[in-house]
């Protein structure tokens, strides 16, 4: 007598929760352009990486007799894979179930991926796609309803989770209520571009309560969340999503109480560039290349942008400089000349957050003319989500480096400087309390009313005050660590990144700061 029977139960259960939506499900999931859940985490994974949490989780139906008639899977799948041979926790939810809506036991298993990644430290993956909760489970009459009044709130550990582990979210179809939470309770999401949508409400939602008849595309598409900032990428598909999830993963700790993995460069720390000594224009308001600065000092082929089109005039990107991972933030100066915009500072505030959360080092480049100004930077609450900016900086715990490329004006100009910061300066960087234009427009505005020829004597006055702003006395003040040629940026940053090494090795655990504007 043994166990056998039960045994060959547990193969055929196992094997019917693998079933998902079955044939025609998954035949229905490939018709609309999309992969279901389990050939999602196969594109993501090493391969044969995965190892299932709750194979045999379903909602299983019996007869009078105890014998089993019907076996719904679980349609939440999870567990631990690897990327790049570093251990991760995935999850997703199985569109081909009941459209990813869960089922009893596809929450339990939902709720429990946040969890998972908590206790074992581990970064979690979620593969989205499926709305939140539906009236037809709620509307049974008898049971017990509700959560206990004693049970932690289900989005405390969402909360918690960010503060301790990298989250990276991708939205691969239609993505509502809680996975749209989910989404965005991330540090990095990313969402399909002609596959996915994320929606507060559905259409017929919205049509119900505001009369309005939109498509899901219209309502939630890549082109409305490129630039909402609800996502930081937009993928050209699927694979594509997975191979951005799997890099952002590899510039990060697994977790806050361990460092980010320091890799083996082949670039030489001592390369100097010649292109950088022509990089930015003799002229004052001249546009340039910000990003192709950026590739030129950071190691080759490194540099990998978040959010580009939200709040463009900030770029913020992560990269490596000697194989070590870094946060990179720089203004583009082709939008709004590089001004914060509201925008702009809620991307950088958050991106800061992150670097701080799992110790990146920070290397800030600065062009920053100072806070987008006219009415409608004053209704977007531009100076409040500014100070907050400053605020992040101020209160960073991390190396950070700064580089004064071009301008840096007014109160802007402090978001760029946490405690501590190694300041270099290339010959071109120009400072103060104001841009040059805009101060001698107010502080001489009498002068150039009363002057023969108002334009020529405001000219004179700038050229005069342009003069003056030479990079060379703040050099000999100390006021920065050193006035370098811009070839020069490379080894210089290089040499701090080994300067901070044994800072690194200290910098792990959580971190903490104040409530912010």
């Amino acid at each position: 007598m043994n166990w056998e029977d039960e045994v060959g139960e547990l193969a055929r259960r196992r094997h019917l929760a693998k079933q998902q939506g079955g044939k025609e499900g998954t035949a229905r999931q490939h018709a609309k352009g999309r992969l279901t859940v389990r050939e999602r985490i196969d594109v993501l994974l090493d391969r044969g990486s995965f190892h299932e949490h709750g194979q045999a989780t379903a909602v299983p139906e019996y007869d009078s007799k105890d014998q089993l008639t019907g076996y719904v899977p679980a349609n939440y799948v999870l567990g631990f894979g690897k990327i790049d041979g570093r251990r991760v926790v995935v999850g997703g939810e199985d569109f081909t179930l009941k459209g990813g809506s869960p089922n009893a036991a596809g929450l339990r298993k939902s709720i429990y991926a946040e969890h998972l990644a908590c206790h074992y430290r581990t970064p979690l993956v979620r593969l989205l796609e499926g709305g939140g909760g539906s009236v037809k489970s709620s509307g049974r009459k008898g049971g017990t309803v509700g959560e206990p009044v004693f049970a932690e709130p289900r989005f405390r550990i969402i909360a918690d989770t960010l503060g301790e582990v990298p989250i990276a979210s991708g939205a691969f179809g239609p993505v509502a209520g809680f996975p749209a939470g989910r989404l965005v309770a991330s540090h990095f999401a990313v969402m399909t571009k002609d596959t996915a949508q994320v929606l507060i409400g559905g259409p017929a939602l919205v049509k119900r309560a505001l009369g309005v008849d939109l498509s899901k595309e219209q309502l939630g598409g890549a082109q409305v969340h490129a630039v909402s900032g609800v996502v930081d990428n937009i993928a050209e598909d699927e694979r594509d999503a997975c191979r951005q999830i799997r890099r952002y993963l590899s510039y990060f700790p697994a977790s806050v109480w361990e460092r980010a993995p320091k890799a083996v460069g082949n670039d030489d720390p001592q390369r100097m560039a010649p292109e950088l000594l022509d990089a930015v224009p003799k002229e004052a308001n001249a546009a340039f290349d910000m990003r192709a600065i950026l590739r030129l000092i950071v190691d080759e082929g490194s540099l990998f942008e978040v959010g580009a089109a939200y709040g463009p005039s900030q770029i913020c990107a992560l990269a490596r400089l000697s194989g070590q991972p870094v946060g990179v933030l720089a203004n583009d100066n082709r939008h709004y000349a590089g001004a914060m915009t509201a925008e702009a500072a809620q991307k950088y505030r958050r991106f800061v957050e992150t670097c701080d959360t799992f110790h990146l080092p920070v290397v800030n480049f600065v062009d920053q003319p100072g806070f987008m100004i006219g009415p409608e930077a004053e209704r977007a609450g531009t100076i409040r989500y500014g100070m907050a900016a400053v605020a992040a900086a101020a209160q960073a715990s991390v190396p950070w480096a700064v580089i004064q490329v071009h301008k840096g004006f007014g109160v802007a100009s402090a978001a760029h400087y946490a405690p501590h910061a190694y300041i270099l300066a290339w010959p071109s960087v120009e400072t103060g309390a104001l841009p040059l234009e805009g101060g001698v427009a107010v502080a001489f505005h009498r002068e150039i009313a009363a002057a023969k020829d108002p334009d020529t004597k405001r000219r004179q006055l700038e050229a005069q005050l342009r003069e003056a702003r030479s990079p060379f006395p703040r050099a000999e003040s100390f006021a920065v660590h050193e006035l370098i040629d811009p070839r020069e940026t490379r080894p210089f940053l290089c040499r701090w990144i080994e300067w901070i090494q044994p800072q690194l090795d200290r910098l792990t655990g959580p971190v903490r700061f104040t409530m912010r504007p």
